[in-house]
Parts: structure tokens; sequence; C-alpha cells
């Protein structure tokens, strides 16, 4: 997987687990869910993600230029 879509994956699943959990378990939960979102908020118009800049020192690839619709069919 590239960066992006490494960040979406991981900002979903985190929603989404943390939903379950505020429901199941504490609504305290719900604060990490909103800090997820406050996150991706703020990224939209700083241009800077700090998940981004942490998948980048791990050496996770930045998406590169795409080719169509489709783009090649592999991963």
């Amino acid at each position: 997987m590239k960066r992006e879509e490494t960040i979406r994956a991981m900002a979903g699943s985190i929603v989404l687990v943390t939903l379950a959990l505020g429901h199941l378990w504490s609504p305290w939960w719900h604060l990490v869910t909103a800090l997820v979102g406050a996150s991706l908020f703020q990224s939209a118009f700083t241009k800077v993600c700090p998940m981004e800049m942490l998948l980048a020192a791990l050496g996770v690839k930045e998406a590169g230029p795409q080719s169509g619709a489709g783009g090649e069919g592999g991963s």
C-alpha cells in the first residue's frame, strides 16, 4: 500500500474501532474518534499530517503519478 492509502485505511479503522468501543465499553472512546476527525480536518487546510510524517519516517512509499482510471491493477 502507498502512503495515502495507508493513511485512509488507518483513519477509517481507528474511527470504526473507537465508535464500536464507545458503544460497547465507554463513551470516552469517542474522544479518539473526534481527534482523528479534527486531525483530518486540519490537514486539509495546513497540508500537515502527523501520520504521513510517521509513515515517511518508517519508509512507506509515497504514491506516484496516476495513469488513468483503474491504475495498473497491481498493489
